[in-house]
């Protein structure tokens, strides 16, 4: 069964896509918890982080390089945040690993 980043890099389900390469894109939250908040998604349907493989390691690293790029983009030269959520109890609600880039705002510590 599909998640549901399989079916938005589909085409199956509308989104604002605002990068996309060969390896990973990126679409806005439906659900913004920053004045920016980004979604980047490897096209490759890994669970979660603690899931990933030795040969996914071209693909994290991929993903931990495009976000930054991504921010400048967005606008978040002053500084963003990355969040990555590793099952139920940290938050996590779709069985497909995907990173947070958050910015716009001041942002707290600790979060959560």
């Amino acid at each position: 069964m599909k998640t549901i980043f399989q079916k938005i890099m589909d085409g199956e389900i509308p989104s604002e896509i605002v990068y996309r390469d060969g390896v990973c894109f990126a679409i806005k939250d439906i659900n913004p918890q920053a004045p920016v908040h980004i979604l980047l998604i490897p096209a490759k349907p890994i669970a979660r982080l603690a899931e990933a493989k030795e040969e996914d390691a071209e693909i994290l690293s991929h993903l931990m390089l495009a976000a930054p790029k991504i921010a400048k983009e967005q606008g978040l030269e002053g500084g963003f945040r990355v969040v990555i959520n590793n099952g139920l109890i940290a938050g996590e609600t779709v069985p497909h690993l995907h990173i947070h880039i958050l910015g716009g705002r001041q942002m707290a510590w600790p979060p959560g």
